[in-house]
């Protein structure tokens, strides 16, 4: 691993996590690639943001505030980059270029998400990173991967959720396609990306060899669908939209209370036997049409309106108590402002409040991992920069004299 003279990675507790003293240059713009960075960076990485001089990340420009956009700290971009650093630079100046190979042999993982090729072109393929640093783990994160007939098209999340198949069974047969409401393919993407760095980085403990990692959006979008696409491989069978009922199950779905919907999920004959005592009508466990599991699933239209009968005499949060106290998985569909407010995230210490960045009289809220190491949660340690906040602080980690900052400041490019 590397060391570095940084604050970073030198607290106490932090020397403790997974991923401290692990130095990542993450050249990422937008989402699943700054996601899979802000991954490392929970896990206790020292995660550089290396940035375009007076652009940056395009995600400083993306987010629900347009006040926040025109300063460069959109919310899109709050959200993925705390506890990094922000280092700007030019790789398109000689001095850029001469930067990067110094810094590069000082790291452990680059990250990137340019189209493939681009930082070929600019003299920082695999082959010019692996000769820099043989111990180097490079992560490119792209649409579609790095060679094949659709590697050279640009992809947002949405491309990939309907070219994944991911469209055609979200939502019913009246309303669909539809995209999921959030990146969840950009998601996906970041979080293999972690995993397969992760993993490349284990490796080299053991051989000390770099490693090239490769990860396309498409493909790993196609291999989170479960069993929409396995029921396909294996048994022939495509899926189709259903709203919210599970394909594999009865009574498995979104029902009307008194006040607004419950999830039901009584997948297991035991469940179903328990949700129709509880509703007070055990009378359908009974019925030849519900009987057996894959009669629910034949006659599931009449079962949710013989279930709704019942559970619309009460709220939904009082089924989704009186069912969990049986073992019947159940829960109340809340917006995301409820989902936060839910004294389960806030007991698990989901949500993380920092100073705003530039030292502003406010706090930012930002989320951390849904993963605790060693009993604690993981949150960033500090604000998400501000644009080439820590260019001087990473050159000197590196090695840079004043006159040599000087220089660069001069070419422009820093």
């Amino acid at each position: 691993m590397t060391d570095t003279d940084t604050d970073t990675g030198s607290e106490a507790g932090e020397r403790t996590l997974p991923l401290a003293g692990v130095r990542v240059l993450d050249m990422t713009n937008v989402l699943a690639g700054p996601y899979a960075g802000y991954q490392l960076a929970l896990m206790g990485a020292d995660v550089v943001k290396v940035e375009v001089p007076g652009s940056g990340d395009l995600a400083r420009q993306l987010g629900a505030s347009a006040e926040l956009n025109g300063r460069g700290l959109g919310a899109s971009f709050l959200a993925q980059n705390a506890g990094k650093r922000s280092l700007t630079l030019d790789l398109k100046t000689p001095g850029g270029r001469e930067t990067m190979t110094r810094l590069v042999r000082r790291s452990d993982v680059l990250l990137e998400n340019f189209r493939p090729g681009v930082l070929e072109r600019l003299g920082f393929g695999w082959k010019d990173l692996s000769a820099v640093n043989p111990g180097l783990v490079y992560c490119a994160v792209s649409g579609f991967g790095s060679d094949g007939p659709l590697s050279g098209r640009p992809a947002y999340d949405q491309i990939i959720q309907g070219l994944s198949g991911m469209m055609s069974t979200t939502g019913t047969p009246g309303t669909g396609p539809l995209r999921a409401g959030f990146p969840i393919a950009d998601v996906l993407g970041g979080l293999a990306a972690a995993f397969a760095i992760s993993t490349a980085l284990v490796r080299r403990e053991r051989t000390g060899r770099g490693s090239s990692v490769d990860v396309s959006m498409l493909e790993t979008a196609i291999t989170a669908m479960g069993w929409g696409v396995s029921n396909y491989l294996s048994a022939g069978v495509e899926p189709v939209p259903i709203g919210n009922e599970n394909a594999t199950a009865a009574p498995s779905g979104t029902f009307a209370t008194a006040d607004g919907a419950l999830n039901i999920a009584a997948n297991k004959q035991e469940q179903f036997e328990a949700l129709c005592a509880v509703v007070g009508a055990p009378e359908l466990a009974r019925d030849p049409r519900f009987a057996q599991r894959e009669d629910r699933k034949t006659h599931r239209e009449a079962l949710r309106e013989a279930l709704e009968e019942h559970l619309g005499t009460r709220t939904a949060l009082e089924w989704e108590r009186e069912l969990a106290r049986v073992g019947v998985p159940a829960a109340r569909v809340l917006t995301v402002a409820q989902a936060l407010e839910l004294d389960q995230v806030a007991h698990r210490g989901l949500v993380h409040t920092l100073p705003f960045p530039g030292g502003e009289d406010r706090e930012l809220r930002v989320l951390g991992s849904g993963v605790r190491v060693d009993g604690a949660p993981l949150g960033p340690r500090t604000a998400p920069p501000l644009l080439g906040e820590h260019t001087e602080q990473v050159l000197r980690e590196a090695g840079f004299s004043d006159q040599e900052i000087d220089a660069l400041r001069e070419e422009r490019a820093v």
